[in-house]
C-alpha cells in the first residue's frame, strides 16, 4: 500500500470529533492511509499530529477545505461522515455533492433516523453516488480500538468498504463483528433496535440495583460483588461490567461513593423512542422498552416526583425476606428479562425488516453485536446460535434452548416482580418482561372481551370461534335488525 504523502488516500472521515478523530486514528494505525476534515482547525491539526506519531508510515492528513479532501481520495471514493444526526447530515451532503462523482461511496456513521436514510439514499442514487447508512456502537473506545460496525446499502459498496471495517472491527476470535445487514437503510435501522435494547437492558440493570439498595438494603460493597459476579457467569456482558465498575467508585472530592451524588434524572437522544414507534407501526409488542423509554421520561419530573413521596410516602427496606434468597431470584429474573428484551428486538428486526424489504439476516446481527458493542453479552452466542438452526425464526422465545432458559428464569421472575410490588419499589421493566412472557404463554388472551366492547359501541364487528366471517352483534334493544355478516 502506498503511503506517501502525495499519494491518494484510502478514505476520508467528515467530522474529527470523539468518535471521528478516534475511528480515523484506528483505521491509521491498521495502515489505512487516511484524511481528516473538520472545520475547526485545531481538530484537523490534532488528527494529523496525533496520526503521524501513531504511524509515521502511513499517511495522514487533516484539512478544512472540500475540494482538497475530496481530491487526495483514491476512487471510487469512500467518505465517512461522522456527524450529527438530522439537518448536519443534510448540510455536508449538499457540500460534498458537487465534487462526488459515479459509484463515489457516501457513508453516514452517526445515528440518523433510518428514514432519513432511504431518503438520502434515493436522492444520491440520482447522481449515481452510493450511500450507505452504518450504525456503530461502542463509544469512545470502541471507535478506537474496535466497535461493532452496521452497514447497510449494497452489496458493490460492501466490498470496496469490507476491508477497511473487518480491518478495524472489534473481532470475537478471528471474527470481525461487522457483516452487511442488508438492503438500503438495514444498518441504520439495525442500529435503532440495538439502541432500543440498550435502553431495555440498561433500565433492568437500574431496577435490579434499586431493589438491591432499597429493597433490601445492600451496601455498595455487596451491590458490586453481586454485579462482578453475574459478569462472570451466564450474564456476562458490557453493562454488568460497567455496572460492578460504577457502584463502589469513590467521589474524589469527598470520598462519597460517586453514583450517589449524581442526578437521578436520566435524558435521552430519541433513538430507544423511535424503536418503540416502529414497534407500533409494524404491530411488534416490545414492552420492555417502551418500559425503559417511559421511565427516562418519568425521571425527569424530579421536583413532582419529590412531592409526591412526600404525599404518598417513600419505599421502606422490608426486613422480613432473606436477602440471599431473593438475590438468587434476581439473578434469575435478571437473566430472564434480558433474554425477553433481546428478544423483543429481534422479532422487531424480523418483520420491519421483511415490512420493509430490508432483508436483515438475523444471525449475523447477532454474531456483529457480540463484541465491540454496548449490548455484547454472552447471551449473543446463543441467539447466534437460534438463528443458524432456524433463520426463519421469527422471535427467539420459540426457539427451544432459549425457551429451556426462559422457563429455569420464570419463577425468578414472578417472585422478584412480587417483591417489587410489596415493597414499593418501582419495576416496570421486569413487570413488563413478565406480562410479554405470560401473554405468550396465553393460549387464550381476553381480547375477545375488546372485540365485543368495538363492536358495541363502534359497530366494528367480531370474528366469531365457531364459524367463519365478521359480524356485528345486536347488543342492545335499539340495535335489533342491525345485526349483519360478510
Amino acid at each position: 500500500m502506498k503511503t506517501s504523502a502525495q499519494s491518494p488516500f484510502e478514505i476520508g472521515v467528515v467530522g474529527l470529533g470523539v468518535m471521528g478523530s478516534n475511528l480515523a486514528l484506528n483505521l491509521v494505525e491498521h495502515g489505512f492511509p487516511v484524511i481528516g476534515l473538520d472545520r475547526n482547525v485545531p481538530k484537523a491539526d490534532a488528527f494529523r499530529e496525533t496520526a503521524h506519531r501513531l504511524r509515521a508510515d502511513i499517511a495522514a492528513d487533516g484539512t478544512t477545505e472540500i475540494a482538497a479532501f475530496i481530491s487526495k481520495l483514491r476512487r471510487p471514493r469512500v467518505v465517512l461522515l461522522l456527524l450529527p444526526a438530522g439537518p448536519a447530515v443534510d448540510t455536508m451532503i449538499e457540500q460534498l455533492l458537487p465534487h462526488l462523482q459515479r459509484q463515489d461511496i457516501l457513508i453516514d456513521g452517526g445515528n440518523s433516523h433510518f428514514s432519513d436514510t432511504d431518503r438520502r439514499m434515493m436522492q444520491l442514487a440520482k447522481s449515481c453516488v452510493q450511500f450507505v447508512g452504518m450504525g456503530i456502537s461502542g463509544g469512545e473506545s470502541g471507535a478506537r480500538h474496535g466497535p461493532s460496525l452496521m452497514p447497510g446499502g449494497s452489496k458493490a459498496a460492501w466490498e470496496r468498504m469490507r476491508p477497511m471495517l473487518e480491518a478495524i472491527a472489534a473481532r470475537v476470535g478471528n471474527d470481525p463483528c461487522v457483516a452487511r445487514l442488508g438492503r438500503n437503510a438495514a444498518g441504520h435501522y439495525v442500529k435503532m433496535v440495538h439502541n432500543g435494547i440498550e435502553y431495555g437492558l440498561m433500565q433492568l440493570i437500574a431496577e435490579s440495583y434499586d431493589l438491591m439498595k432499597r429493597g433490601l438494603g445492600l451496601t455498595p460493597e455487596k451491590m458490586q460483588a453481586v454485579f462482578a459476579e453475574w459478569a462472570r457467569g451466564e450474564m456476562s456482558g458490557f453493562l454488568i461490567e460497567i455496572t460492578a465498575d460504577i457502584l463502589t467508585r469513590r467521589d474524589p472530592e469527598n470520598g462519597g461513593y460517586l453514583v450517589d451524588k449524581i442526578l437521578d434524572a436520566a435524558r435521552q437522544k430519541g433513538t430507544g423512542m423511535w424503536t418503540s414507534q416502529e414497534a407500533m407501526a409494524q404491530q411488534v409488542p416490545v414492552p420492555v422498552i417502551d418500559a425503559a423509554v417511559s421511565m427516562r421520561g418519568l425521571s425527569d419530573y424530579k421536583e413532582q416526583r419529590v412531592e409526591a413521596s412526600r404525599r404518598f410516602g417513600d419505599t421502606e427496606r422490608r426486613n422480613d425476606v432473606n436477602p440471599d434468597v431473593l438475590l438468587a431470584h434476581l439473578g434469575r429474573a435478571l437473566y430472564g428479562a434480558m433474554i425477553l428484551t433481546y428478544a423483543q428486538g429481534l422479532h422487531l428486526l424480523h418483520r420491519g425488516g421483511r415490512e420493509r424489504h430490508y432483508g436483515i439476516p438475523l444471525g449475523d446481527v447477532a454474531r456483529v453485536w457480540r463484541g465491540g458493542c454496548i449490548i455484547r453479552a454472552k447471551l449473543l452466542e446463543d441467539l447466534r446460535a437460534a438463528y443458524a438452526r432456524n433463520p426463519k425464526l421469527d422471535n427467539p422465545i420459540f426457539d427451544e434452548t432459549l425457551a429451556a432458559h426462559l422457563t429455569a428464569c420464570a419463577d425468578g421472575l414472578r417472585q422478584m416482580v412480587q417483591f417489587a410490588a410489596r415493597a414499593g419499589v418501582p419495576a416496570p421493566g421486569f413487570m413488563a418482561a413478565l406480562s410479554y412472557h405470560d401473554a405468550w404463554r396465553s393460549a387464550v388472551l381476553p381480547a375477545n372481551l375488546i372485540q365485543a366492547q368495538r363492536d358495541y359501541f363502534g359497530a366494528h364487528k367480531v370474528e366469531r370461534v365457531d364459524r367463519p366471517g365478521v359480524y356485528h352483534i345486536a347488543w342492545t334493544d335499539d340495535d335489533k335488525g342491525n345485526e349483519n355478516s360478510h
